[in-house]
């Protein structure tokens, strides 16, 4: 069989073959890692985006953009304040939480790699 022919044969059997099968320690580690750093970084953006759009509301009714009410606009206003501040935190804890649960998986693969 000729260098190139095996090439190809190769590439297709790889193309066909199941990946949960070739899939090595590293790629085991990285989708530990993202399964861990994912849910934790939706919430982070989708908490923060609904912040900056109170926070934008609040903004309208305090400089009577939308209509005269300064005081629920202001009041608004500091609940949005309150949601972006408060989005570091949540989201730290989220992490620190799930890093908690994966922490020994996360480990044994990352020793498995570093000591082989």
């Amino acid at each position: 069989m000729q260098e190139t022919e095996r090439k190809y044969a190769e590439e297709i059997r790889r193309a066909y073959a199941d990946k949960s099968e070739s899939e090595t320690k590293l790629e085991k580690l990285r989708k530990l890692d993202s399964a861990v750093r994912r849910p934790a970084e939706i919430f982070a953006y989708a908490f923060g985006i609904l912040g900056a759009l109170v926070l934008g509301v609040g903004m309208c009714f305090a400089m009577e953009v939308i209509t005269g009410m300064m005081p629920l606009g202001i009041a608004v206003g500091v609940v949005g304040i309150a949601m972006v501040t408060a989005n570091y935190f949540i989201y730290r804890a989220i992490l620190k939480s799930r890093r908690h649960k994966y922490a020994k998986e996360i480990l044994d693969l990352a020793d498995g790699l570093l000591h082989s």
